[in-house]
């Protein structure tokens, strides 16, 4: 298969023509070689209009949603971002080309292995990885100029409003069924929050840790 071709198609039908504008969030989807972050039985998949599974009874996101929640972080090169749900690492790969500095935290342990395998084989320096609960953030490197969640829980978590920055934007899908969630992103101005509903979105609910 012809990923290059595929990922060029992937970029100019479902990324520019769904309206994603950022040059630097284009340029990024066209540089990261999606194939690589999912089983080698979906490689011919990488580049489809959709989520694909990739262990766990976890996903990759469907490539526009991936560039729209990026698009929303508005990074201009300088900012600290927190991922929350490394997943594949796809992602992870997206922010570091477009932040200075990318800490993500995964809960599941073989997509947290499998994921920090494939950064250090591509040789990403300002990435950070984290085995744990997303749910609290990584209160050790905050405040983040930037937060992106990809999985949904019933409510905004604290420690994630806490550990924004001002002037910093969260990007997190919210709801209490995996089939009623909305896209939310959320600016912290003077300390106040500024919350604005995006689109709806289906993503996997975000795991608890067991007590």
């Amino acid at each position: 298969m012809d990923f290059l071709k595929a990922r060029r198609l992937m970029v100019e039908t479902q990324i520019k023509d769904r309206g994603i504008k950022d040059k630097r969030v284009i340029e990024a989807m066209l540089k990261i070689e999606r194939h690589r972050f999912v089983p080698p039985d979906l490689q011919q998949s990488a580049y489809d209009d959709n989520p694909l599974p990739i262990g766990d009874g976890q996903t990759i996101s469907q490539p526009y949603i991936v560039a729209l929640m990026t698009e929303l972080l508005e990074l201009k090169g300088r900012e600290k971002v927190l991922e929350i749900g490394t997943g594949s690492g796809y992602q992870s790969a997206l922010l570091a080309e477009l932040a200075r500095d990318v800490y993500t935290v995964e809960i599941v342990e073989n997509l947290y292995r499998s994921a920090d395998k494939i950064l250090s084989e591509l040789e990403y320096k300002n990435i950070k990885t984290r085995l744990g609960d997303g749910y609290q953030g990584w209160a050790e490197y905050a405040p983040f100029d930037g937060i992106t969640v990809t999985c949904a829980p019933e409510n905004i978590p604290q420690p994630l409003i806490d550990q924004l920055a001002e002037n910093g934007r969260l990007v997190i899908p919210v709801g209490r069924s995996k089939d009623v969630q909305e896209l939310v992103l959320v600016r912290k101005k003077s300390g106040r929050l500024e919350r604005k509903s995006i689109i709806p979105v289906r993503f996997v609910p975000m795991i608890k840790p067991e007590k």
